[in-house]
Protein backbone atom coordinates (compact mmCIF):
# COMPACT_ATOMS: atom_id res chain seq x y z
CA UNK A 1 0.00 0.00 0.00
CA UNK A 2 1.19 2.98 -0.99
CA UNK A 3 0.55 6.87 -0.51
CA UNK A 4 0.73 9.68 -2.81
CA UNK A 5 3.01 12.69 -1.53
CA UNK A 6 3.26 16.06 -3.10
CA UNK A 7 6.56 17.77 -4.02
CA UNK A 8 6.55 21.34 -4.52
CA UNK A 9 9.28 23.18 -6.01
CA UNK A 10 9.74 26.69 -4.36
CA UNK A 11 11.97 29.74 -5.01
CA UNK A 12 14.39 30.23 -2.39
CA UNK A 13 12.82 33.35 -0.93
CA UNK A 14 10.93 34.71 2.21
CA UNK A 15 7.37 33.79 2.37
CA UNK A 16 7.31 31.21 -0.31
CA UNK A 17 6.67 27.88 2.17
CA UNK A 18 3.44 30.48 4.13
CA UNK A 19 2.42 31.15 1.04
CA UNK A 20 1.80 26.96 0.02
CA UNK A 21 0.62 26.57 3.67
CA UNK A 22 -2.04 29.44 3.82
CA UNK A 23 -3.34 28.26 -0.19
CA UNK A 24 -4.13 24.39 1.55
CA UNK A 25 -5.37 26.36 4.45
CA UNK A 26 -7.77 28.15 2.69
CA UNK A 27 -8.99 25.58 0.80
CA UNK A 28 -9.86 23.44 4.32
CA UNK A 29 -6.53 20.98 2.82
CA UNK A 30 -4.53 19.55 6.14
CA UNK A 31 -0.69 18.84 6.11
CA UNK A 32 -0.04 15.64 7.96
CA UNK A 33 3.18 15.28 6.96
CA UNK A 34 6.18 17.49 5.46
CA UNK A 35 9.73 17.82 4.66
CA UNK A 36 11.79 20.85 3.26
CA UNK A 37 15.00 20.28 1.74
CA UNK A 38 16.89 23.33 -0.21
CA UNK A 39 19.69 24.04 -2.05
CA UNK A 40 21.00 27.38 -2.85
CA UNK A 41 18.36 28.10 -5.79
CA UNK A 42 15.44 26.57 -5.02
CA UNK A 43 13.79 24.09 -2.07
CA UNK A 44 11.64 21.25 -2.17
CA UNK A 45 8.52 20.87 0.09
CA UNK A 46 7.70 17.07 0.43
CA UNK A 47 3.88 17.10 1.44
CA UNK A 48 1.54 14.29 2.98
CA UNK A 49 -2.17 15.89 2.51
CA UNK A 50 -5.77 15.56 3.69
CA UNK A 51 -6.84 15.71 0.11
CA UNK A 52 -4.08 15.19 -2.74
CA UNK A 53 -5.87 16.00 -5.82
CA UNK A 54 -7.54 19.30 -4.37
CA UNK A 55 -4.28 20.14 -3.12
CA UNK A 56 -2.52 19.74 -6.60
CA UNK A 57 -4.95 21.66 -8.30
CA UNK A 58 -5.09 24.47 -5.78
CA UNK A 59 -1.50 24.76 -5.70
CA UNK A 60 -1.01 24.53 -9.83
CA UNK A 61 -3.51 27.20 -9.83
CA UNK A 62 -1.46 29.34 -7.93
CA UNK A 63 1.60 28.56 -10.12
CA UNK A 64 3.63 26.26 -8.26
CA UNK A 65 5.51 23.42 -9.69
CA UNK A 66 3.95 19.96 -8.03
CA UNK A 67 4.72 16.54 -8.67
CA UNK A 68 3.17 13.44 -7.41
CA UNK A 69 5.26 10.80 -6.07
CA UNK A 70 4.65 7.15 -4.52
CA UNK A 71 5.56 6.59 -0.86
CA UNK A 72 5.39 4.16 1.66
CA UNK A 73 4.21 5.15 5.41
CA UNK A 74 4.86 2.39 8.14
CA UNK A 75 3.93 2.81 11.76
CA UNK A 76 6.45 1.59 14.39
CA UNK A 77 6.92 1.72 17.98
CA UNK A 78 8.70 5.01 19.28
CA UNK A 79 11.26 3.48 20.84
CA UNK A 80 14.83 3.49 20.35
CA UNK A 81 16.02 0.64 17.56
CA UNK A 82 12.47 0.18 15.87
CA UNK A 83 13.54 1.77 12.80
CA UNK A 84 16.86 0.06 12.74
CA UNK A 85 15.06 -2.89 12.25
CA UNK A 86 13.37 -2.04 10.09
CA UNK A 87 15.83 -0.29 7.63
CA UNK A 88 18.27 -3.30 8.28
CA UNK A 89 15.82 -5.52 6.88
CA UNK A 90 15.47 -3.68 3.60
CA UNK A 91 19.34 -2.83 3.46
CA UNK A 92 19.47 -6.90 3.60
CA UNK A 93 17.38 -7.25 0.26
CA UNK A 94 19.51 -3.99 -1.40
CA UNK A 95 16.33 -1.31 -0.96
CA UNK A 96 18.19 2.13 -1.19
CA UNK A 97 16.14 4.77 1.01
CA UNK A 98 16.21 7.79 -1.58
CA UNK A 99 15.20 9.98 1.27
CA UNK A 100 12.77 9.42 4.72
CA UNK A 101 11.27 11.80 7.14
CA UNK A 102 9.21 10.72 10.16
CA UNK A 103 6.92 12.54 12.54
CA UNK A 104 6.10 10.59 16.46
CA UNK A 105 2.66 10.54 17.87
CA UNK A 106 2.64 9.44 21.33
CA UNK A 107 4.07 5.80 21.37
CA UNK A 108 3.74 5.42 17.39
CA UNK A 109 6.26 6.79 15.13
CA UNK A 110 5.16 6.77 11.75
CA UNK A 111 8.13 7.79 8.47
CA UNK A 112 7.57 8.57 4.98
CA UNK A 113 10.05 6.37 2.90
CA UNK A 114 10.72 6.67 -0.76
CA UNK A 115 12.53 3.55 -1.94
CA UNK A 116 14.39 2.33 -4.80
CA UNK A 117 12.09 -0.48 -5.58
CA UNK A 118 8.66 0.33 -3.83
CA UNK A 119 7.28 -3.31 -4.45
CA UNK A 120 10.08 -5.06 -3.45
CA UNK A 121 9.82 -2.89 -0.46
CA UNK A 122 6.28 -3.34 0.20
CA UNK A 123 6.92 -7.48 0.34
CA UNK A 124 9.65 -6.81 2.77
CA UNK A 125 7.70 -5.06 5.30
CA UNK A 126 4.84 -7.32 4.81
CA UNK A 127 6.96 -10.17 5.84
CA UNK A 128 8.40 -8.36 8.61
CA UNK A 129 4.08 -7.93 9.85
CA UNK A 130 4.87 -3.73 9.68
CA UNK A 131 1.97 -2.05 9.86
CA UNK A 132 1.97 0.21 6.59
CA UNK A 133 -0.54 3.42 6.77
CA UNK A 134 -2.59 3.88 3.87
CA UNK A 135 -4.24 7.57 3.15
CA UNK A 136 -7.60 6.86 5.47
CA UNK A 137 -4.70 6.09 8.58
CA UNK A 138 -2.90 9.37 8.42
Amino acid sequence: MTIKQLSVFLENKSGRINEVTKALGEQGINMHAFSMAETTDFGILRLIVSDVDKAVEVLRAKDFAVILTDVVCISCPNVAGALSKILEKLAEHQIFIEYMYAFAQGDRANIVIRPSNLSECLKQLSEEDCHILGDQQL
